[in-house]
C-alpha cells in the first residue's frame, strides 16, 4: 500500500484558518523604516551598491556564494523569491549598509528564518544589526502572525553567535554536520529561536538597548 499523504487545497479549511492568522507573502512595497536604519525588499538594481560595501573577505569567511561581480549578484537577486528568499537591503542616513533576508518561510506552520546577513565592516558591533533584527521580527511577529522566528550561524562564527545571543534569542542546540562551507568542509550549524510569546519581552529589551520608545 503505498504512504498517505496528506494534500490541502488552496480552499481547505485548514488553510483557510491558516490564512488567518498569517499575512505573506510581503507586499511588494513594503518598507521597515526604524530610528537609524530602513529595510526596502531588495531588487536587481541594488547590486551595484551592495558589492561594493560587500566585497570585502571578512564579510564572506562565513558564507557561502560570494558573488564574483555585482552582475551575479544581480542575477541572485533577481531570482531570489524563485528559491524561497525574500532580501531586503539595508539602508543609514541613505546609505547601503548591507542586506538581510527572510528564508525557510513555512506559512502553514507559522514559522520562518532570519538568514544571509551580511554588513560593511564599518557597521559591526553597532545599532545597524539589533535595529534590523528589531524590524524584522516586528513584521514577523505583529504583522505576519508568525509564532516562531529562527536564526542559524556556522559554529565557527563566534562572533555572530554572540551578537544572536544578545538579542535574546534561545540557543536550541547544534546540529552536526549540516552543510558544506565555501572550501568544501562540512560545518556544524548553531541554531537559535525566538517565539511569539517570548517578543514582547525581548522586544522591550531591544528597545531599549537601542534607546528607543517601544
Amino acid at each position: 500500500m503505498p504512504p498517505s499523504r496528506l494534500t490541502i487545497s488552496s480552499g481547505s479549511r485548514y488553510t483557510r484558518a491558516v490564512e488567518t492568522y498569517v499575512q505573506w507573502p510581503i507586499p511588494a512595497d513594503t518598507v521597515l523604516a526604524g530610528s537609524h536604519v530602513a529595510l526596502i525588499l531588495a531588487q536587481a538594481s541594488d547590486a551595484p551598491d551592495l558589492f561594493a560595501v560587500l566585497d570585502h573577505d571578512a564579510v564572506w569567511t562565513h558564507v557561502r556564494g560570494r558573488p564574483d561581480s555585482a552582475g551575479e549578484l544581480a542575477a541572485t537577486l533577481a531570482a531570489a523569491n524563485e528559491v524561497g528568499r525574500w532580501p531586503w537591503v539595508v539602508r543609514q542616513s541613505g546609505a547601503v549598509v548591507g542586506t538581510t533576508s527572510y528564508l525557510e518561510v513555512s506559512p502553514i506552520d507559522a514559522r520562518l528564518e532570519i538568514a544571509f546577513t551580511l554588513y560593511a565592516p564599518e557597521v559591526w558591533g553597532a545599532v545597524v544589526n539589533p535595529e534590523c533584527k528589531l524590524l524584522l521580527m516586528t513584521w514577523a511577529f505583529e504583522v505576519a502572525g508568525m509564532g516562531r522566528v529562527q536564526l542559524k550561524t556556522d559554529i565557527r562564527n563566534v562572533r555572530s553567535q554572540e551578537a544572536i545571543a544578545h538579542l535574546g534569542a534561545t540557543k536550541e542546540g547544534v546540529l552536526r554536520q549540516y552543510q558544506r562551507r565555501q572550501d568544501g568542509s562540512v560545518r556544524d550549524t548553531v541554531m537559535y529561536s525566538v517565539l511569539a510569546q517570548e517578543w514582547p519581552a525581548l522586544k522591550a529589551r531591544l528597545a531599549e538597548r537601542l534607546g528607543i520608545s517601544n
